[in-house]
């Protein structure tokens, strides 16, 4: 075996073992959501942000706060509300006096961190929500002229409830296409809810220790990007995105119906960089259709639009990747 082999197999078996030991820390609060955590992880190694979507008391904010506690990396909540305004989220120019001489100096916001909660996002004015958009892609804050870069890693977590829709602002489509996971958190069967109130009902709460650090969190990211993928398979991952459009020879008769818009390149980057992390987690050092076929329901149920007709008529995105991916394979 070439020393590159040996040092891709070592990298590869770093990657397992740290993603292991922060999904096992969480797991000693968070109940159930195995899909859910894997998911998270994933997208937070890829270096991207998700969007968790649930009715409230479902522990979506919880599941941020133990992912931030597993991590030694600096961690920040915003609740969005109505009032919340721009520099409230990344920081505005303030005046400061320094023994008589009075100067602008620039207020860091709670955005300069590693990991941001963004919570009930939805219900920020689109001014405050596209505050973050520029964090969300360049990793950085422009105010006054000047650009302020974001220490690495960083991602947003966010949480949105989908019932409620009074003094809610529904996020606008370049910014979910920001989201590298659009992810659904469901209700807990029984067993897991006795689970839930015997250790949030005690005396004590779990104790979640910081298992991982951020330099760990950007190795990962690399051993990522350089996992193998066939050509075979990255063709076959182009064609599921772009069987997304209503206009591409691929797409099934649901899509051209119900689809006004498919899936942007971000799609396939997302299916991209989780299909590899799937693969390394499964014991395999190049990825498989299957693994690109099992992430790409969270990586583009929310970047493709649905005509009137599709909203009229209730049309689910999962339903139609169901559909692409049975007509591309």
């Amino acid at each position: 075996m070439t020393t590159a082999a040996v040092e891709a197999e070592q990298a590869a078996e770093r990657f397992v073992s740290t993603f292991r030991r922060v999904r096992d820390e969480m797991a000693k609060f968070i109940v159930g959501q195995q899909d859910v955590v894997e998911h998270v992880l994933l997208a937070v190694v890829s270096g991207g942000h998700v969007l968790l979507e649930g009715v409230p008391g479902l522990g979506k904010t919880a599941l941020v706060n133990t992912l931030a506690q597993a991590l030694h990396l600096k961690f920040q909540r915003i609740q969005f509300t109505p009032d919340l305004l721009p520099a409230d989220v990344v920081g505005t120019q303030v005046l400061v006096d320094r023994n008589g001489h009075k100067s602008l100096e620039f207020q860091q916001g709670p955005v300069f961190c590693n990991v941001l909660l963004a919570d009930e996002i939805n219900r920020a004015t689109p001014k405050t929500q596209s505050a973050l958009l520029e964090t969300m892609q360049e990793k950085s804050v422009t105010v006054a002229g000047r650009t302020h870069r974001l220490d690495l890693p960083f991602f947003v977590l966010a949480t949105q409830n989908p019932i409620e829709q009074e003094g809610t602002y529904p996020l606008p489509e370049a910014q979910l296409d920001r989201f590298f996971f659009k992810l659904f958190v469901e209700l807990p069967g029984h067993d897991e809810f006795a689970e839930i109130l015997r250790r949030t009902g005690g005396a004590k709460l779990p104790t979640i220790d910081p298992v991982a650090t951020g330099e760990e969190i950007l190795e990962m990211g690399r051993t990522l990007r350089e996992t193998p993928i066939d050509d075979a398979v990255q063709d076959h991952l182009i064609r599921v995105v772009r069987a997304t459009h209503p206009t591409s020879e691929d797409a099934p008769a649901e899509v051209r119906k119900f689809v006004r818009h498919g899936a942007s390149p971000r799609g396939a980057q997302a299916i991209l960089a989780a299909s590899r992390g799937r693969a390394l987690l499964a014991g395999r050092y190049h990825v498989s259709r299957e693994d690109v076929d099992a992430v790409a329901a969270p990586a583009l149920r929310h970047r493709m639009i649905l005509s009137f007709e599709g909203e009229a008529e209730g049309v689910k995105a999962d339903d139609l990747i169901e559909k692409v991916i049975e007509k591309v394979d």
